[in-house]
């Protein structure tokens, strides 16, 4: 009682004491009881069933719930009511509440149209139960389709779906219940991945036999039966089910789970999203992307509230929509509705991006369009790469693209190309199934199936072009005869296409790995001129967008890479079709003068047609990114860039043709934008001259040719609106507001120009004759007449050819015949056109003349500065300009232009070329051919008829002879050049190139020779004319010809080639006595040598004008001579029987006797063809009087080539000793002849008799003339460059030293004879007091006087020497022996005789000319005792006119020389033996 009442209640112990003590205690009656009622309950409670699961078991109620569930619900029942039914039954029937929730959601699945009345039901009912119960019903309904064969319905899913909608289940309970595991997915996904390595790997292996296709037949077979039937996904199935409800949020969740695209990649699930994203963007698209005129079937909402938001902006898209694309990817493939929609939208964007408005906008805008082009990059694209050949989707997508610039588009195709097909199994797969196919379509590809291979390519294209090209452009590269086919296969092709063309060009002309060279590193590769070539040819062919190459090409030049200039060349040739080719004939350049019309029908090689519309594409796109003058500039700038920067390394070859190529282009894109800019446009792009030149660093000749165009658009636009203000149609006052127009717009370039040099330069040549020389272009000086006649006679020849066709038919024979007329008519009123513009720039330039030439220093100085800073940089500049340079040079001539000496331009144009042609590129030398070739031209007229000359230059300032000070220049007809001394300076000329050219073809250099090759080709048809040169230069080139066989097989072709072509003209050279007058009196003619001046750096400064020597001697003396020459012949055969025996005497005998018995031969052989043909040649070989002209020569060139012409003359000549003596005897005879009716037949004498007597002598008087000029001149030599020494006698060389020991010493020689007629070209200076007249004639007259007087007594004496010299010479030259002959020679060291052998041909020995020396011994002491006498009268002049002024003395002298010959006039003079030119430019 007491734990009872104080500590434990009874309830509580009976609770936990056992029965037996609660017995004890009393608290229970009996144990055992006790036990068995427990037991009763227990089983009651635990084991009885209160609630019945199973149908069977309580059929009745659950048969009651499900007819509730399943009644007609239409009415007003809702979920409430039905819910308190659903309790009563579970109350009456004892049903399991579990067991109903399952029920409820098996009957919801059976009537998935009933979310509204279903959902609400679960949720309430739900308040009843656990929170997990749901989950775990669902996830048992889940397992119970988890079996191998199972396939769970898809009302399950859309179910859960709901569920997991409304919140009334988690995602992540419910996700574990669902197979496969996430381990299982990705280990799939990898799989996946390998599989589709696996085929690209069998795709790109070569398989040999038909089994191993049979097996990988099989083997795809099996493939496609495995991804036919894929196991059952429950996440999977879920996810489509989410999708199709709109639950986008639980959706996303599910793929994020798994890897990318995997979800998507199940066409259902890509499907179910696509639907989605139609239903979301359903406003957005019905208001913005609708094309007009369609329809459409609008898309219904979806009835769920809880779906995603609709678009109704672009913002909400951008939230949105674009979420949904990422994680659809490349699967949008699978739904070309809604791809069009998107890029449709896309479309509408950029629409409204480009007229955007407030900058609060633009920052959003920016976000959005990055955003769209993500959405293209990583959806669009792909898809399109999973299409089906979809051309209507590739040009949909195309609409966007040509919204966004070409930098954001090229990429998007450099990801798509790149990057894109390696992110997905299936991408990958495509992408080796394309270049299967491309290999399989481009081997069968030809000229001939080129419309079905055409259209494979197009499908093919329509989808993965990215991987279609770069496949396509990796076999041009290697095989360019593919080039054609390809291209005339691209015509399937869709726009987006064609930009992603363009866009595999640029990749692979930008390909790091590929060598822009050829191994031997001189020329560009073979894969970049096959791409450059496919360039051209797609470009003008379809309408591609050229902006990207452009740029492409500007940055390149921007880096200082020249190599793909070659792009831009081809481009600009086959789109605007203008080519530039070296290879241009006559014909061509004449029609390139002329207007465009001309040009298109005349001055191309091909037909230009139909380039109006790719050249207004070219054009577009270089205005439209501002890329015209960018490209010119930076051409301009890297044709020194290729030389300085670029070709540090490379071969010499290859820097000239990137030079080339760079220039090339250049002239190529000038010629483009001049013809097609406006003048406004070109005006607003091209800066002023001193912009161009001092800013941009353009070099001049660059910065004139882009600055012409403009000003000659600028003077005609002038030109039009002076003539539109006043109406007068007189030819005075058009000429009058051309020169007004002109005015205008020259001005600013005359004040412009004056900062481009120092201002010394413009001293000589004023500002305003620099640019009219650099803005005139051949078109405004002459009319190519004959051009114009040969289109018009083609197209009428045209016209007649198609009346005579019979098959043409009547409509067609009408539109030619039209067209033929409309072009006729066009060219007529082309040439009327230029002609009178010809005739106003003619005017123009006869008023500005006066002021060209300023001349303050010398006109020498002037000629200078117009040859360097206006003709050489010009006429290398593009072959047309090189027409301008000679064409100009004779305007400048015929304006009979004040301070312009033509002799001059000329003579220094000719004389020394080896500096200009070595310097040269290939291209250049070839210009610079073509234009020595116009200046031969019109040298060569007027040197081929007197009258020509008379009318041309007689009376022209050009061809005077003595340069008087600035003011005075009119001069008396004796101070003009005369037609015979003409022709023998352009004999000299002729020799100068000769020279010149044999020169550069012994050096060695690739270059010179190269060079001289290509200008000698240019130039054949005006030289060689006279036959000795010819074949020294054939002699030359046959040499070149032997030697680089092997070595340099390009110059072995140049050279072959110009071999032909020489011996071609062979029938048109004449011999050199008719070229110019070489019939001389019976005096030698005293030569002058040229030597170079102070003036110009390279180039032979100054010329002198120096008529030959006039007869001094009677005709008493006459007589006598020719008795001498007579005797001469005797002796020469003597000395000739006698020469072989004493060879030995000398250290050099074999090759000595050799070239001794060459030498005989020769002569031999020429007098017999004397004898047979009468005919007046010269007996020495061609070379001996070529040579022995130029007093320039120094000894070591002469012998230089003495070994290479010995051995020549040696294989023409006859080599047995009876064909000797039969030589010998025949000429014994012809000489006894001769020698009987010598009294009666003076004058017939053949000329080449004549010329043996005089030769030696005049080549003695030549070298000693020359030696003396170059004492007086203070011992100055120019020495030639590269000369090369041969072996010569020590006898010689020991002699000719010692000659010129005594010449030095000798230092009072004067630079000309009293016995010479000296034209010399005095420069008289501005600053020096001139004497009145009558002053100088008094001088004048004294001195004459004088200078007769010693004149006369010097004749008297020479004729005593001659008599006494010519009867010891007759009696002793008949016995002299070799060795006396050899002493004599060295006795007479002083007179010069022996250096005869340094200005002679090196084909002629030295003995034989020994011989020549003996005979002519009289002449020579004779000669030499007149210019000792004339030194010493020279000295007491010199010294007597000490106190004159310097002035004073020039005039003097100059009188003196004329008028102490004056007398002698009448006798016959041998003018300008040598045919040198020297101009003494004293000041």
């Amino acid at each position: 009682m007491f734990i009872q009442g104080y500590l434990v209640s009874d309830t509580v112990l009976k609770e936990r004491l056992d029965p037996e003590t609660l017995e004890s205690l009393g608290l229970i009656k009996q144990s055992q009881q006790f036990n068995q009622k427990s037991v009763k309950i227990k089983t009651k409670l635990f084991y009885k069933q209160q609630k019945f699961n199973l149908l069977r078991e309580e059929n009745e109620g659950y048969a009651k719930l499900i007819a509730e569930l399943g009644q007609d619900l239409s009415g007003n029942i809702t979920s409430d009511l039905i819910l308190e039914n659903i309790k009563s039954l579970i109350g009456c029937f004892n049903l399991d509440p579990n067991r109903v929730l399952d029920i409820i959601l098996e009957v919801y699945e059976c009537r998935p149209e009933y979310d509204d009345f279903f959902v609400p039901l679960i949720e309430s009912y739900m308040y009843m139960c656990e929170p997990q119960t749901l989950c775990h019903i669902l996830g048992f309904k889940f397992k119970f389709y988890q079996d191998p064969s199972g396939e769970t319905p898809s009302s399950l899913y859309r179910v859960a779906a709901v569920l997991l909608q409304h919140n009334l289940i988690d995602l992540e309970d419910l996700y574990v219940h669902l197979l496969p595991g996430d381990n299982a997915i990705i280990e799939e996904h990898k799989r996946e991945i390998v599989e589709a390595k696996q085929i690209v790997r069998k795709l790109t292996m070569v398989v040999l036999s038909s089994e191993k296709t049979e097996e990988k037949e099989k083997e795809k077979e099996k493939e496609e039966e495995k991804t036919e039937k894929p196991p059952d996904n429950q996440k999977l199935g879920l996810l489509e089910a989410l999708l199709k409800i709109g639950d986008w949020q639980h959706a996303q969740s599910i793929m994020d789970q798994m890897p990318p695209f995997y979800a998507t990649s199940h066409k259902p699930i890509a499907i179910a999203l696509c639907q989605l994203v139609h239903v979301t963007t359903e406003p957005l698209y019905r208001r913005v992307g609708v094309p007009k005129g369609a329809k459409g079937s609008p898309i219904p909402s979806l009835p769920n509230k809880r779906a995603p938001k609709q678009a109704d902006s672009f913002e909400d898209l951008r939230k949105e929509v674009f979420n949904m694309l990422c994680y659809l990817g490349p699967h949008l493939s699978h739904d070309p509705i809604l791809f069009a929609k998107v890029v449709r939208l896309g479309k509408a964007f950029m629409k409204e991006f480009q007229s955007d408005g407030s900058k609060q906008e633009d920052k959003e805008k920016m976000i959005l369009f990055s955003c769209l082009l993500s959405i293209t990059d990583q959806v669009l694209l792909p898809s399109l790469s999973l299409m089906d050949c979809n051309a209507c989707m590739s040009e949909e997508l195309w609409g966007m693209f040509k919204t966004f610039p070409y930098q954001y588009r090229y990429r998007l195709y450099g990801q798509w190309k790149n990057e894109t097909y390696n992110s997905h199994p299936l991408l990958v797969k495509v992408k080796a199934q394309t270049i299967d196919r491309a290999k399989y379509i481009m081997k069968r590809l030809t000229k001939e199936n080129v419309k079905p291979s055409g259209r494979q390519i197009g499908k093919l294209s329509h989808s993965n072009p990215t991987i279609l090209f770069d496949y396509i452009l990796s076999q041009i590269q290697k095989y360019d005869n593919l080039i054609t086919p390809v291209v005339d296969s691209l015509k399937y092709l869709t726009s987006l296409n064609y930009d992603v063309l363009a866009y595999c060009i640029i990749e692979a002309l930008a390909n790091p790995e590929k060598e822009r060279m050829k191994h031997d590193d001189t020329t560009i590769s073979s894969w970049l001129q096959s791409l450059a070539s496919f360039c051209g040819a797609v470009f003008r062919k379809y309408p591609i967008e050229l902006a990207g190459l452009l740029q492409y090409v500007a940055n390149q030049l921007k880096a200082g890479k020249s190599f793909d200039l070659l792009i831009l060349k081809e481009v600009v040739q086959k789109m605007a079709g203008i080519e530039i080719t070296e290879e241009m004939t006559m014909e061509q350049l004449e029609a390139m003068t002329g207007g465009e019309q001309l040009k298109a029908e005349g001055g191309y090689f091909g037909q230009i047609r139909n380039t109006k519309k790719s050249s207004q594409r070219l054009k577009d796109a270089l205005l439209d990114h501002d890329l015209a003058l960018p490209l010119c500039l930076l051409m301009a700038q890297q044709r020194n860039g290729v030389i300085f920067q670029e070709g540090g390394e490379k071969h010499l070859k290859l820097v000239g043709k990137l030079y080339d190529q760079c220039h090339d282009t250049l002239v190529q894109f000038g010629g483009f934008l001049a013809s097609n800019l406006s003048t406004e446009d070109y005006i607003k792009r091209v800066p002023s001259i001193d912009v161009l030149c001092n800013e941009f660093h353009t070099p001049h000749d660059a910065a004139f040719f882009l600055s012409r165009p403009m000003y000659a658009h600028h003077i005609s636009s002038k030109y039009d609106e002076l003539k539109k203000a006043e109406k007068g149609n007189k030819q005075q006052h058009k000429v009058h507001k051309y020169i007004t127009s002109c005015e205008l717009v020259m001005a600013p370039v005359h004040d412009a120009v004056i900062s481009l040099h120092l201002p010394k330069v413009w001293d000589d040549i004023s500002p305003q004759f620099y640019a009219t020389f650099w803005s005139l272009t051949m078109y405004d000086l002459a009319v190519p007449h004959s051009s114009y006649d040969r289109e018009v006679n083609k197209l009428k020849v045209q016209m007649k050819a198609i009346d005579d066709n019979q098959e043409m038919p009547p409509n067609k024979k009408k539109k030619e015949k039209e067209r033929c007329t409309a072009l006729q008519d066009k060219l007529l009123e082309e040439e009327k056109k230029q002609l009178e513009h010809v005739q106003r720039v003619l005017q123009r330039l006869k008023l500005e003349k006066d002021n060209w030439l300023l001349a303050k220093s010398t006109k020498n100085e002037t000629i200078t500065k117009f040859l360097q800073l206006c003709i050489f940089p010009r006429c290398i500049f593009s072959a047309i300009d090189a027409v301008y340079c000679a064409h100009f040079v004779e305007l400048v001539h015929q304006q009979k232009t004040p301070n312009f000496s033509t002799l001059l331009c000329y003579d220094r144009v000719f004389s020394d070329i080896i500096y200009t042609v070595a310097s040269c590129t290939e291209n250049e030398a070839s210009r610079y051919g073509r234009f020595l070739c116009c200046m031969l031209e019109t040298v060569t007229r007027w040197h081929s008829d007197r009258v020509i000359y008379e009318k041309e230059c007689g009376n022209y300032p050009g061809f005077l002879t003595i340069l008087r000070a600035t003011g005075f220049d009119g001069g008396n007809k004796a101070d003009q050049l005369d037609y015979e001394n003409f022709r023998h300076v352009v004999h000299k000329w002729h020799y100068k190139l000769t020279k010149a050219s044999v020169h550069c073809l012994e050096t060695g250099e690739y270059t010179h020779i190269r060079n001289i090759l290509i200008v000698l080709t240019k130039i054949l048809p005006w030289y060689p004319k006279v036959l000795n040169l010819g074949q020294a230069l054939e002699r030359r080139v046959h040499k070149i010809c032997q030697e680089e066989k092997e070595k340099r097989p390009d110059l072995y072709a140049l050279a072959m080639g110009y071999s032909g072509q020489l011996k071609s003209r062979k029938p048109y050279m004449v011999p050199e006595n008719e070229f110019h007058h070489k019939d001389p009196p019976a005096r030698n003619a005293v030569a002058a040598t040229v030597q170079n001046g102070p003036g110009g750096a390279g180039m032979p400064t100054s010329l002198s004008i120096n008529t030959a020597k006039l007869e001094e001697s009677t005709a008493e003396e006459t007589d006598k001579l020719k008795e001498k020459s007579q005797g001469a012949v005797k002796v020469i055969n003597k000395a000739v029987n006698a020469t072989p025996k004493v060879t030995t005497s000398n250290g050099n005998s074999a090759s000595n006797s050799k070239i001794i018995k060459e030498k005989e031969d020769k002569e031999k052989s020429g007098k017999e063809k004397e004898k047979e043909k009468k005919e007046k040649t010269p007996a020495a070989t061609p070379e001996t009087k070529a040579l022995g002209k130029d007093g320039k020569d120094k000894p070591k060139e002469e012998r230089a080539n003495k070994d290479d012409k010995a051995r020549e003359i040696k294989e023409k000549t006859p080599k047995s000793d009876k064909e000797k003596e039969k030589a010998k005897k025949e000429e014994k005879t012809s000489k006894e002849e001769k020698m009987k009716t010598v009294v009666t037949n003076i004058d017939s004498k053949s000329a080449a008799e004549k010329e043996r007597e005089k030769e030696p002598s005049r080549e003695r008087d030549v070298a000693k003339d020359m030696k003396s000029k170059e004492n007086a001149k203070g011992g100055e030599k120019m020495p030639v460059a590269g000369s090369l020494k041969s072996p010569v006698p020590r006898s010689e060389t020991s002699e000719s030293e010692r000659e010129q020991k005594r010449r030095k010493v000798d230092t009072h020689s004067s630079p000309s004879h009293s016995s010479t007629v000296k034209v010399s070209i005095h420069y008289i200076n501005h600053t020096t007091p001139t004497l009145s007249k009558s002053k100088e004639r008094e001088v004048d007259k004294k001195d004459l006087d004088k200078s007769r007087e010693r004149s006369r007594e010097r004749e008297k004496k020479d004729e005593k020497d001659r008599k006494d010299r010519k009867r010891d010479h007759s009696n002793s030259d008949r016995e002299v022996p070799q060795d006396s002959t050899k002493r004599r020679k060295e006795e007479n060291g002083t007179t010069g005789s022996s250096k005869h052998s340094k200005s002679e041909s090196p084909s002629d020995s030295p003995r034989s000319n020994e011989k020549e020396k003996e005979k002519n011994k009289s002449k020579s002491s004779g000669k030499e005792k007149g210019d000792s006498i004339k030194a010493e009268k020279m000295e007491k002049s010199s010294s007597g006119s000490k106190k004159e002024s310097r002035h004073d003395k020039e005039k003097t002298e100059k009188k003196e020389k004329r008028d102490s010959t004056g007398g002698k006039e009448e006798k016959k003079q041998y003018p300008f033996n040598t045919s040198t030119l020297k101009l003494n430019t004293e000041k």
